[in-house]
């Protein structure tokens, strides 16, 4: 049925627009004084009447320009390129299309003529794409990330990370200061609409001038915002209050301040309605535009992070979320070759979560049934300066420090109905802290064709990770010395792992021509880390019962040294840069424990191959080839014996080593404007060799584990890709995200092939009227398929979606977002539907500060969303609770 309904207002969509009048299209080459085609030529033609830039266009590779014009109408077209003079000329659009081409004649001194010319909308200048935002609003944006909605080849992703073409967006500045660093979201989610002039996409983008073409920075894209001339120097923002029904409430100051010397960003939200500014999963992917410099020598050296597994949030709700954010950035120039910036971020998030899960036990065949309930606090901190110092082009030194530092409290309770049933309370603590430290300096010489460039980096982590559980019967009472004679089982486990980790490497570039250059890089990474652990149990008169035996206590003092030598040749010739390399690696590995020490060495060298093809100035192919090694933390050496949750036992394995993986990748991008579409793809395999794999023994429906070096080998194949065109005011999308990939366990001493394949769908079209409503719909289908040791199962969601905003009577705004959910499973043992409506009606008058509104969230009032799952052990699905109907009242006041 809603198959129907979305064809009907895809219908609707055409014939909203066709009704808008009759349109032709002029179309021709644009080429120079010798007859050869002219690329990327701005193209703009203006209605004599109103004035007002009626369309635009950009030639392709060939000079071809195309423009959409209302037939019967007089407009004036002018065509412009750097380095030739401007051609201009009066058109009366038909009610045919028209074909003329143009020529354009060389400028000497493109300073002789000055004129006023129309802003194109989209301008492409080398590597840098400039949106002017004022022609891609309709009136109804209110922050950043509404305005990227309407940009080709941009998106806002489902962690509320900015993606352009595919590749996540790792810095953003506006007038270029850093605005967060590290993080895109912040940026999407606060800066206001108003505020912007210009939105400049950046890619290839390299923070150091020097560094620019020597490496491969194809991955690598930043925004930079530029402001409106009225926001410049003056403090501008919002503050917004809400209250409704349920208690509901929500605060939103934000302050902005940027002038040439110095800019102050003051961001603050409190709300209860499950608009969570700011969650674990951003804390933890917060990098604050740190890079993993080991990475890029072919080495992954884990040093761990979260030891709790504490609970995350799915699709961004929850029971009920109770969020308090309040961050700050800045940058200051003292001096024009030195520039400071830094940011503060503080975030209490309390979260009530509520699950009904189903998990099917693949060697018992036996079925879980759990009902869990979760109280979770946290408090997140970060800080970070930095210092950028560049008295000329030839030298540069930069130096970074961030503190990240949580403060975390989770109280699980669960009912477990399997062949027993048992009440369990887990409580999990942590405060673990770690601090970053980087620095780099950047040397040219005269001639600039030798290049110096030292990086260092040094991460320190203390963490403290305590785990409580409480449970009528306890599973493993045949591993640990517990006291039987209790009420209860009261089992306590604290862990400490302190880390130090450096890296540093010394890269020589030897400029030999125009297109190539030579690279030597000699570098280490020294990784030591220290982990200790012990188990006790509480009696029923309060006394500690402590294991003390060696099986239950760690002391594991574990460390990785890295020495490697690498060569690099880059080199471009005709459409194609190679840049194929080989990096010799010295590893050793020490792990100290139960007195005595093992110890491992290895030489490895390992070889890489990156290939651009370069079709056109905005169309490329590339091949990525790189063979890495990777080692695991010192969580996995530790041999005694470690709780996980209720049901689950670990014992690390000391004699492990480390794993061999070839990583292989094919990129596409395609940006023409001239007939405004974009595409890009990516498919990526990787092959794990001697791969770390978990080793199993289940017994019902606990599990004791371990860690083994497998020689079972392991593939992943993913590929994704996207087609994005606009048709006049219609802008229609279809992407594809299809992964399969094939790991081998070790389960009850046998081993098990698990494989999945998972393939998302998308396809939309959306209106971009600028003086009528508009309208996006859309349908995402997605498919997980799962085999597990030759039991397979199939979950199925259909999801068809609408986006409606309209601007009326000059000072109303409304929009609504509608989701549909069709979730079921290939037998037919699951099929659930619900669905999600969100609205916001507000009203502004023209030239007013104050805006008054009414918001309502999960208006449809939706209990529950479905999710599934799957690996080595066990098939899961869930029901997960959500926050209920909010029905808000909000005041903004434009500062």
């Amino acid at each position: 049925m809603y198959n129907k309904n979305v064809y009907s207002v895809l219908v609707a969509i055409f014939a909203f627009t066709t009704a808008f009048g009759q349109e032709i299209t002029l179309t021709g080459t644009v080429k120079d004084s010798t007859g050869v085609g002219v690329d990327m030529a701005n193209v703009i033609a203006i209605n004599t009447e109103t004035k007002a830039l009626e369309s635009y266009g950009i030639t392709n590779h060939s000079g071809l320009y195309k423009l959409n014009l209302k037939a019967g109408a007089n407009f004036n077209v002018r065509v412009s390129y750097l380095g030739f003079k401007t051609e201009e000329f009066s058109f009366t659009a038909p009610t045919n299309d028209v074909n003329k081409d143009i020529v354009l004649h060389e400028q000497t001194n493109q300073l002789d003529e000055v004129e006023v010319t129309y802003e194109m909308p989209v301008s492409v200048k080398g590597d840098t794409i400039v949106y002017n935002t004022d022609s891609f609003v309709t009136g109804t944006e209110k922050k950043l990330k509404d305005v990227l909605a309407n940009l080709p080849g941009v998106e806002i992703n489902d962690d509320g990370q900015i993606e352009v073409e595919g590749k996540q967006v790792t810095k953003v500045m506006v007038e270029g200061k850093d605005f967060f660093d590290g993080d895109s979201k912040l940026a999407a989610e606060n800066i206001p609409a108003n505020a912007l002039d210009k939105i400049e996409v950046l890619r290839n983008f390299n923070e150091v001038t020097q560094m620019k073409g020597l490496t491969n920075d194809n991955d690598n894209v930043a925004l930079n915002i530029k402001l409106k001339e009225g926001k410049k120097r003056f403090w501008f923002g919002e503050i917004t209050a809400g209250f409704g029904t349920n208690d509901s409430y929500l605060a939103h100051p934000k302050l902005f301040y940027y002038s040439p010397d110095y800019s102050i960003n003051i961001i603050t939200d409190l709300n209860n309605i499950g608009e969570a500014p700011f969650n674990r999963r951003d804390y933890q992917n917060f990098t604050g535009g740190f890079r993993n410099l080991g990475s890029s020598s072919g080495s992954s050296i884990d040093i761990g992070g979260d030891g709790l597994g504490l609970s995350s949030l799915q699709n961004n709700r929850a029971k009920n979320i109770d969020t308090k954010f309040a961050a700050v950035n800045f940058s200051y120039s003292p001096k024009e070759n030195w520039d400071l910036s830094g940011f503060g971020i503080y975030s209490y998030t309390g979260t009530i979560m509520e699950n009904q899960t189903r998990r099917v036990y693949i060697s018992s065949n036996e079925t879980e049934d759990a009902t869990t309930s979760t109280d979770q606090t946290a408090h997140l901190g970060l800080a970070k300066f930095s210092s950028l110092y560049k008295p000329n082009d030839r030298f540069q030194f930069d130096y970074d420090i961030l503190l990240k530092q949580s403060d975390d409290d989770e109280v699980e309770n669960v009912i477990s109905i399997s062949t027993i049933t048992d009440e369990i309370t887990e409580t999990k603590k942590q405060k673990p802290i770690s601090v970053s430290q980087n620095a780099n300096i950047y040397y040219t010489t005269l001639n600039a064709k030798n290049i110096f460039a030292f990086e260092a980096q040094h991460i320190y982590q203390d963490e403290d990770p305590f785990y409580n559980a409480i449970r009528d019967n306890f599973a493993f009472i045949d591993i640990f010395p517990v006291d039987e004679d209790q009420s209860i089982y009261n089992l306590n486990q604290g862990k400490n792992t302190i880390t130090n980790k450096v890296d540093a490497k010394l890269d020589y570039y030897w400029v030999t021509g125009q297109k190539s250059n030579l690279n030597f890089t000699l570098g280490t990474t020294q990784s030591h880390q220290n982990f200790n652990s012990g188990i006790f149990q509480i009696l029923d008169g309060g006394a500690p019962l402590t294991f003390t035996d060696s099986e239950f206590n760690n002391d594991v003092t574990y460390n990785v040294s890295d020495l490697y030598l690498g060569f690099h040749y880059k080199v471009i010739a005709g459409i194609f840069t190679f840049n194929p390399g080989v990096t010799l690696h010295q590893y050793s590995t020490k792990n100290e424990q139960l007195g005595t020490t093992v110890e491992d060495n290895l030489t490895a060298l390992l070889p890489d191959l990156y290939i651009n093809a370069q079709l056109k100035k905005s169309e490329n192919i590339r091949f990525n080839y790189r063979v890495s090694r990777s080692f695991t933390d010192v969580n996995s050496f530790a041999e005694a014996y470690v709780l996980n949750n209720y049901n689950s036992v670990y014992s690390g394995n000391r004699d492990l080593e480390s794993a061999l993986n070839h990583n292989l990748s094919l990129n596409f991008f395609s940006f023409n404007m001239f007939n405004f579409t974009n595409i890009f793809g990516n498919v990526t395999y990787t092959k794990r060799i001697d791969a770390l794999k978990s080793s199993s023994e289940i017994i019902g429906i606990n599990r004791i584990g371990t860690t083994i070096n497998s020689n079972l080998e392991d593939e992943s194949l993913s590929a994704n890709g996207r087609y994005q065109r606009t048709f006049g005011k219609i802008k229609a999308s279809v992407g594809a995200n299809v992964s399969w990939s094939a790991t081998n366990n070790i389960v009850d001493l046998e081993p098990r092939r698990s494989e999945s394949f998972t393939q998302n769908y998308t396809s939309s079209l959306a209106t971009n009227f600028r003086n009528a409503p508009n309208l996006e719909v859309g349908y995402r289908y997605n498919v997980n398929n799962y085999d597990n040791g030759g039991r397979n199962t199939t979950f199925y969601t259909n999801q068809p979606y609408a986006k409606f905003d309209a601007n009326f009577l000059k000072s109303f705004i409304f929009t609504l977002d509608y989701d549909y959910y069709k979730y079921m499973d290939k037998d037919n043992t699951i099929d659930n539907t619900y669905s999600f409506l969100e609205g916001n009606l507000s009203y502004q008058k023209n030239g007013s500060p104050w805006e008054f509104g009414i918001k309502g969230t999960n208006l449809l009032g939706t209990d529950t969303l479905n999710r599934d799952s799957t690996n080595e052990l066990f098939f899961t699905t869930s029901a997960y609770f959500i926050q209920p109907r909010y029905i808000l009242f909000t005041v903004k006041y434009d500062l």
